[in-house]
């Protein structure tokens, strides 16, 4: 774990903010379990074998979660973004289908 990130996280404004972030970040360990994090763009980075595959990017509010390597896969209504790229803005009192989100991430990561 990047110290680096969970400062990051733990800086967030806003509490929901926080604890979907902590969700986010333990999925992504547990989907891709050698995945290094960094702060890259001012933002948790997520790399598997040195590529990108996930970011979590927040703003005011929501939390986005994006997904790389994405190009050729279906996505459920919500997602929005190019093909090579999906994300998924997360909103306060509205929690995401982690189950889903880790399914899509263990499958565009399959590859990389």
């Amino acid at each position: 774990m990047s110290a680096e990130v969970t400062a990051f996280i733990e800086g967030l404004g806003a509490a929901w903010q926080v604890e979907v972030s902590k969700k986010l970040r333990d999925l992504v360990k547990e989907t891709i379990p050698s995945v290094e994090e960094r702060i890259q763009y001012k933002k948790p980075h997520f790399l598997k074998n040195g590529h990108y595959a996930a970011v979590i990017s927040p703003s005011k509010d929501a939390i986005a979660f994006m997904i790389m390597n994405t190009a050729g896969m279906e996505f459920p209504k919500g997602f929005e973004g190019p093909p090579e790229r999906r994300w998924i803005k997360i909103k306060e009192g509205v929690a995401p289908d982690y189950a889903q989100l880790a399914a899509l991430l263990a499958q565009a990561s399959q590859s990389l």
